[in-house]
């Protein structure tokens, strides 16, 4: 006799069975529970973010019991962003592991918490008697916990500000020791399963720090770089797999994934590194050589590159405004203020040639003692390879400058010419070329200039003007302005 079989209605009666086994739990019936924590963790990978948010990928050996369970997956992270958690089972199928329904409980123990989930019910409290010195037990119900004191009914009375030590009975169900994340676990298999979990993390961050340190002549400098993490995340991360991720990362959906593929192989600078750079999706993403253990409430620095002898370009400029333009000035600032920079080119010549994270670099030189010293410092925005860097370090003390405007006439309506002077003297021990950078306003034309103008964009013109030590050198020029 053939017997056939109605897989669909199987199916239905199973899946009838599982949803009559959520209503039990949601009405008291008890659960198997499965426990993970540290103990069980085998590996742990961070991807940190410029933003303040971090991917964790938290792998564990657990053992499952066949059917319906609830698996509380402890030592999380306290600012974890609930709705990115997913979970995935890297030794056998997920067909064979049904995720039915998570939680993520935060409701910590305290002292203040306990007495609020004790409210109505009896504690017992132990006072020292005076006398004996020993510790009498006094039965106690909490009436209420309200601006952070405890009311007792002891006997027919009511009292607070009882000295006893408080003894609970038992620990809330609802209250938990360490952040954790509880789902609700339909197995097919028992025995040990290897769980990946992965979620979004606020509070932690990563930014890039540099130091550039410049010879005696100052174009030459060793260029060191340092990578600070900032966790304070809730969760202290022990011999991670550490990734960094260099780019503007948009956050508006949180849920989303970014752990994408990477797109080249890494590349090999002349600048020594712990860390391999890839390219990745839009971004560079950096991963550490070695494990690291990365503890909540700390701060922590990993070199990210070293490197001697990259070439240095100074630069002095001056920079003009567009309201000199405007109108006419008979008391212009009697100073003008000429700015220091000091640019390099990021390549592989250069003794770079690795992508740059966004950061702050700090610059140093050796005085006439050889003693370093500190000479500014600016920030820098993410540099790809063969870009240049330039830095501000500040206004320079031995080169003054002085700007007056020589004539402003009002020809029509809307057109002007402007006339002006402009004076560098140079007090320092050596020659020096200053960029004076003027931005025009209007539609411009150059009438007649005693220096050759560069045209920068189109409304902006440089030249460079060369200056002997202890020597002074005028710029004049007339310009149409039509407005």
């Amino acid at each position: 006799m053939e017997i056939k079989i109605d897989y669909r209605k199987m199916r239905f009666v199973g899946l009838l069975i599982l949803h009559l086994l959520i209503i039990l739990t949601a009405e008291g019936f008890p659960l198997e529970k499965s426990y993970s924590d540290l103990d069980s963790q085998v590996e742990v990978e961070v991807t940190i973010y410029n933003n303040p948010i971090g991917l964790i990928k938290d792998k564990r050996d657990i053992m499952l019991k066949r059917g319906l369970q609830e698996l509380l997956f402890m030592d999380v992270a306290a600012q974890i962003i609930p709705n990115s958690v997913s979970i995935k089972s890297l030794s056998h199928n997920n067909t064979n592991l049904n995720l039915l329904e998570q939680n993520f409980e935060y409701d910590l123990i305290s002292p203040q918490r306990l007495l609020g989930k004790f409210v109505g019910r009896e504690v017992k409290l132990y006072t020292k008697n005076p006398f004996s010195d020993k510790e009498e037990i006094v039965s106690a119900k909490i009436l209420s916990y309200n601006e952070g004191v405890p009311v007792f009914q002891i006997g027919g009375e009511i009292t607070f500000g009882h000295p006893g030590r408080i003894i609970f009975p038992e620990l809330p169900e609802s209250l938990f020791s360490k952040p954790t994340l509880i789902w609700l676990i339909d197995s097919q298999l028992e025995g040990i399963h290897r769980l990946e979990a992965r979620y979004l993390v606020k509070g932690i961050n990563w930014n890039a720090n540099y130091v550039l340190v410049l010879n005696e002549e100052g174009d030459n400098a060793d260029l060191s770089g340092w990578v600070t993490i900032d966790n304070r995340s809730g969760a202290t991360f022990k011999n991670a797999r550490l990734k960094l991720i260099a780019g503007e990362i948009h956050l508006v959906d949180e849920s989303k994934q970014r752990d994408q593929l990477l797109a080249t192989v890494a590349l090999k600078a002349e600048a020594k590194t712990s860390f391999t750079e890839r390219e990745f999706f839009e971004y560079h993403i950096f991963t550490l050589d070695r494990p690291t253990n990365i503890r909540d409430n700390q701060t922590k620095q990993i070199k990210l590159l070293s490197t001697d002898g990259v070439r240095i370009k100074k630069e002095y400029i001056l920079f003009g405004s567009q309201s000199y333009y405007l109108s006419k000035h008979s008391n212009m600032p009697s100073k003008q203020k000429i700015s220091l920079f000091v640019e390099f080119l990021n390549d592989k010549e250069n003794k770079l040639g690795i992508p740059l994270p966004k950061g702050n670099m700090k610059v140093y030189k050796y005085d006439y003692e050889k003693s370093l010293q500190f000479i500014g410092e600016n920030s820098i925005d993410h540099t790809p390879e063969g870009e240049k860097i330039r830095i501000k370090l500040g206004d320079v003390f031995d080169v003054v400058a002085s700007k007056k405007q020589l004539d402003w006439i009002k020809i029509t309506d809307n057109v002007y010419e402007v006339a002006f002077e402009i004076s560098i003297k140079n007090h320092k021990r050596e020659d020096i070329t200053v960029k004076v950078i003027e931005p025009l306003p209007g539609d411009w034309r150059i009438l007649q200039s005693s220096h050759e103008f560069k045209k920068l964009d189109a409304n902006t013109i440089s030249t460079d003007m060369f200056v002997g030590r202890g020597r002074e050198i005028k710029l004049t020029y007339r310009v149409s302005l039509k407005f």
